[in-house]
Protein backbone atom coordinates (compact mmCIF):
# COMPACT_ATOMS: atom_id res chain seq x y z
CA UNK A 1 0.00 0.00 0.00
CA UNK A 2 1.30 3.42 -0.77
CA UNK A 3 0.28 7.19 -0.03
CA UNK A 4 1.05 10.02 -1.68
CA UNK A 5 0.00 13.93 -1.14
CA UNK A 6 2.84 16.13 -0.91
CA UNK A 7 5.20 17.65 -2.87
CA UNK A 8 7.31 20.21 -2.16
CA UNK A 9 8.60 22.80 -5.21
CA UNK A 10 12.16 23.81 -5.24
CA UNK A 11 12.98 27.65 -5.51
CA UNK A 12 15.39 27.71 -8.14
CA UNK A 13 15.91 25.23 -10.90
CA UNK A 14 12.44 23.47 -11.20
CA UNK A 15 13.57 20.77 -9.31
CA UNK A 16 10.72 19.52 -7.22
CA UNK A 17 11.20 17.24 -3.94
CA UNK A 18 8.31 14.64 -3.36
CA UNK A 19 8.81 12.79 0.25
CA UNK A 20 5.72 10.52 -0.49
CA UNK A 21 8.14 8.68 -3.35
CA UNK A 22 9.27 5.28 -2.62
CA UNK A 23 11.99 3.81 -3.83
CA UNK A 24 10.99 0.04 -4.88
CA UNK A 25 7.91 -0.06 -5.28
CA UNK A 26 6.12 -2.77 -7.03
CA UNK A 27 2.62 -4.27 -7.33
CA UNK A 28 1.28 -7.53 -6.24
CA UNK A 29 -2.13 -9.26 -6.11
CA UNK A 30 -3.20 -5.58 -7.16
CA UNK A 31 -1.61 -3.99 -3.85
CA UNK A 32 1.44 -1.53 -3.97
CA UNK A 33 4.07 -2.14 -1.58
CA UNK A 34 6.67 0.30 -0.61
CA UNK A 35 10.32 -1.37 -1.15
CA UNK A 36 11.88 0.89 1.29
CA UNK A 37 9.29 1.32 4.54
CA UNK A 38 9.89 -2.59 4.47
CA UNK A 39 13.70 -3.14 4.12
CA UNK A 40 13.74 -0.19 6.99
CA UNK A 41 11.27 -1.47 8.65
CA UNK A 42 12.85 -5.05 8.91
CA UNK A 43 16.54 -3.24 9.58
CA UNK A 44 14.58 -1.55 12.76
CA UNK A 45 13.04 -4.76 13.72
CA UNK A 46 16.76 -6.58 13.32
CA UNK A 47 18.85 -4.23 15.51
CA UNK A 48 16.27 -4.39 18.18
CA UNK A 49 16.13 -8.19 18.35
CA UNK A 50 19.57 -8.07 18.11
CA UNK A 51 19.98 -5.66 21.03
CA UNK A 52 17.45 -7.98 22.77
CA UNK A 53 20.06 -10.70 22.37
CA UNK A 54 23.13 -8.65 23.32
CA UNK A 55 22.21 -7.70 26.24
CA UNK A 56 20.86 -10.89 27.61
CA UNK A 57 24.11 -12.83 26.35
CA UNK A 58 26.43 -9.94 28.46
CA UNK A 59 23.90 -9.80 31.19
CA UNK A 60 25.66 -9.64 34.71
CA UNK A 61 24.63 -9.16 38.40
CA UNK A 62 28.03 -7.44 38.48
CA UNK A 63 29.33 -4.26 37.62
CA UNK A 64 26.93 -3.74 34.04
CA UNK A 65 27.81 -2.07 30.65
CA UNK A 66 26.19 0.63 29.26
CA UNK A 67 24.09 -1.38 26.79
CA UNK A 68 22.54 -3.32 30.39
CA UNK A 69 21.79 0.09 32.43
CA UNK A 70 20.33 1.69 29.77
CA UNK A 71 18.17 -1.23 29.08
CA UNK A 72 17.58 -1.45 32.78
CA UNK A 73 16.97 1.71 33.02
CA UNK A 74 14.37 1.60 30.27
CA UNK A 75 12.52 -1.21 31.50
CA UNK A 76 12.18 0.21 35.21
CA UNK A 77 10.68 3.01 33.67
CA UNK A 78 8.16 1.41 31.85
CA UNK A 79 7.08 -0.90 34.53
CA UNK A 80 6.32 1.98 36.74
CA UNK A 81 4.69 4.06 34.10
CA UNK A 82 2.39 0.43 33.63
CA UNK A 83 2.27 -0.02 37.20
CA UNK A 84 1.03 3.47 38.28
CA UNK A 85 -1.42 3.03 35.80
CA UNK A 86 -3.06 -0.61 35.79
CA UNK A 87 -1.49 -2.57 38.85
CA UNK A 88 1.82 -4.78 39.20
CA UNK A 89 0.70 -8.02 37.72
CA UNK A 90 -0.24 -6.17 34.07
CA UNK A 91 3.00 -4.75 34.39
CA UNK A 92 4.29 -8.39 34.09
CA UNK A 93 2.47 -8.65 30.95
CA UNK A 94 2.35 -5.17 29.05
CA UNK A 95 5.77 -3.71 30.24
CA UNK A 96 7.60 -5.71 27.22
CA UNK A 97 5.06 -4.73 24.63
CA UNK A 98 5.37 -1.09 25.68
CA UNK A 99 9.40 -1.24 25.42
CA UNK A 100 9.20 -3.46 22.45
CA UNK A 101 6.92 -0.74 20.70
CA UNK A 102 9.25 2.18 22.23
CA UNK A 103 12.82 0.31 20.96
CA UNK A 104 11.43 -0.64 17.25
CA UNK A 105 9.81 3.10 16.88
CA UNK A 106 13.14 4.52 18.13
CA UNK A 107 15.30 2.51 15.99
CA UNK A 108 12.92 3.28 13.07
CA UNK A 109 12.78 7.23 13.53
CA UNK A 110 15.91 7.54 13.89
CA UNK A 111 17.12 5.21 10.51
CA UNK A 112 16.32 9.11 8.76
CA UNK A 113 19.36 10.44 10.47
CA UNK A 114 21.73 8.08 8.26
CA UNK A 115 23.10 9.58 5.25
CA UNK A 116 21.44 7.31 2.22
CA UNK A 117 21.54 9.41 -0.91
CA UNK A 118 18.41 11.19 -2.94
CA UNK A 119 15.85 9.48 -3.04
CA UNK A 120 16.66 8.51 0.82
CA UNK A 121 16.76 4.65 0.64
CA UNK A 122 17.05 4.40 4.80
CA UNK A 123 13.94 6.76 5.11
CA UNK A 124 12.43 6.02 8.14
CA UNK A 125 9.34 3.47 8.16
CA UNK A 126 7.36 5.40 10.58
CA UNK A 127 7.28 8.00 7.58
CA UNK A 128 5.23 6.01 6.01
CA UNK A 129 1.42 6.24 7.17
CA UNK A 130 0.87 2.61 6.18
CA UNK A 131 3.82 1.78 9.26
CA UNK A 132 1.61 4.21 12.06
CA UNK A 133 -1.52 2.57 10.68
CA UNK A 134 -0.05 -0.83 11.27
CA UNK A 135 1.34 -0.14 15.02
CA UNK A 136 -1.71 1.53 15.98
CA UNK A 137 -3.76 -1.12 14.63
CA UNK A 138 -1.78 -3.95 16.40
CA UNK A 139 -2.18 -1.82 19.76
CA UNK A 140 -5.86 -1.46 19.35
CA UNK A 141 -6.59 -4.65 18.79
CA UNK A 142 -4.01 -6.29 21.34
CA UNK A 143 -5.86 -3.64 23.75
CA UNK A 144 -9.07 -5.78 22.99
CA UNK A 145 -7.51 -8.72 23.49
CA UNK A 146 -6.31 -8.03 26.70
CA UNK A 147 -9.51 -6.47 27.60
CA UNK A 148 -11.74 -9.34 26.70
CA UNK A 149 -9.33 -11.67 28.56
CA UNK A 150 -8.81 -9.85 32.13
CA UNK A 151 -12.63 -8.70 32.23
CA UNK A 152 -15.16 -10.81 29.57
CA UNK A 153 -17.77 -8.76 28.58
CA UNK A 154 -17.18 -6.17 31.52
CA UNK A 155 -14.83 -4.37 29.40
CA UNK A 156 -17.74 -3.11 27.23
CA UNK A 157 -19.23 -1.46 30.25
CA UNK A 158 -16.85 1.86 29.35
CA UNK A 159 -19.20 2.66 26.70
CA UNK A 160 -21.98 3.31 28.87
CA UNK A 161 -20.68 5.37 31.47
CA UNK A 162 -21.49 8.08 33.12
CA UNK A 163 -24.36 7.49 30.67
CA UNK A 164 -25.72 5.33 28.51
CA UNK A 165 -26.60 8.16 26.07
CA UNK A 166 -23.06 8.72 25.77
CA UNK A 167 -22.30 5.34 24.25
CA UNK A 168 -22.40 6.69 20.50
CA UNK A 169 -19.87 9.20 21.67
CA UNK A 170 -17.56 6.80 23.21
CA UNK A 171 -18.14 4.25 20.72
CA UNK A 172 -16.62 6.99 18.13
CA UNK A 173 -13.98 8.07 20.38
CA UNK A 174 -12.80 4.85 20.52
CA UNK A 175 -12.38 4.44 17.17
CA UNK A 176 -10.69 7.87 16.64
CA UNK A 177 -7.99 7.17 19.76
CA UNK A 178 -5.95 3.97 17.00
CA UNK A 179 -6.40 7.01 14.26
CA UNK A 180 -5.35 10.04 15.96
CA UNK A 181 -2.53 7.96 17.63
CA UNK A 182 -1.26 6.68 14.11
CA UNK A 183 -1.30 10.04 12.52
CA UNK A 184 0.70 11.99 15.30
CA UNK A 185 3.36 9.58 14.93
CA UNK A 186 3.40 9.66 10.82
CA UNK A 187 2.94 13.60 10.94
CA UNK A 188 5.58 14.15 13.04
CA UNK A 189 8.57 12.20 11.55
CA UNK A 190 7.56 13.24 7.70
CA UNK A 191 7.88 16.38 8.51
CA UNK A 192 11.59 15.70 9.75
CA UNK A 193 11.56 13.72 6.17
CA UNK A 194 10.57 17.00 4.34
CA UNK A 195 13.13 19.12 6.11
CA UNK A 196 16.04 17.29 5.54
CA UNK A 197 15.14 17.31 1.78
CA UNK A 198 14.50 20.67 2.02
CA UNK A 199 17.71 21.31 3.53
CA UNK A 200 19.25 19.42 1.03
CA UNK A 201 18.30 22.13 -1.83
CA UNK A 202 21.13 24.30 0.23
CA UNK A 203 24.63 24.89 -1.54
CA UNK A 204 27.32 22.26 -0.56
CA UNK A 205 29.33 24.98 1.10
CA UNK A 206 26.20 26.24 3.31
CA UNK A 207 25.22 22.91 3.82
CA UNK A 208 26.81 21.17 6.94
CA UNK A 209 25.94 23.45 9.90
CA UNK A 210 21.78 23.10 9.14
CA UNK A 211 21.75 19.75 7.81
CA UNK A 212 23.79 18.94 11.19
CA UNK A 213 21.97 20.62 13.51
CA UNK A 214 18.51 19.12 12.10
CA UNK A 215 19.91 16.01 12.52
CA UNK A 216 20.78 16.35 16.30
CA UNK A 217 17.03 17.83 16.65
CA UNK A 218 15.62 14.64 14.44
CA UNK A 219 17.46 12.23 16.84
CA UNK A 220 15.72 14.59 19.83
CA UNK A 221 11.88 14.07 18.38
CA UNK A 222 12.62 10.34 16.90
CA UNK A 223 12.71 9.34 21.01
CA UNK A 224 10.50 11.94 22.16
CA UNK A 225 7.40 10.56 19.47
CA UNK A 226 8.65 6.61 20.20
CA UNK A 227 8.36 7.43 23.77
CA UNK A 228 4.63 9.32 23.53
CA UNK A 229 3.26 6.51 21.81
CA UNK A 230 4.75 3.73 24.19
CA UNK A 231 2.90 6.08 26.93
CA UNK A 232 -0.43 6.75 24.89
CA UNK A 233 -0.38 2.58 24.32
CA UNK A 234 -1.04 2.24 27.95
CA UNK A 235 -3.33 4.90 29.01
CA UNK A 236 -5.22 5.28 26.32
CA UNK A 237 -5.70 1.46 25.32
CA UNK A 238 -4.82 -0.91 27.39
CA UNK A 239 -5.67 1.53 30.74
CA UNK A 240 -9.54 1.74 29.74
CA UNK A 241 -9.64 -2.02 28.95
CA UNK A 242 -9.18 -3.24 32.59
CA UNK A 243 -9.97 0.29 34.09
CA UNK A 244 -12.31 -1.02 36.92
CA UNK A 245 -9.36 -3.52 37.57
CA UNK A 246 -7.07 -0.69 37.53
CA UNK A 247 -8.71 1.55 40.15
Amino acid sequence: MTTGFLSVAAAEGGSSISPSEHVGQFEFLGMTFNGDTMWTATIAAVIVIGAGFYVRGRVTSAVPNKVQMAYEALTGYMVDQVQGRMGRRPAEYLAPLTIALFAFILFSNWLGVIPSGHPELLKPPTSDVNTAYALAIFVFVSAWVWGFREQGTRTLRRFVQPYVALAPLNIIEEIAKPISLSLRLFGNILSGVIMLSVIALIPWWGLWLPNAAWKLFDLFIGAIQALIFALLTIMQFFGPAVSEEGH
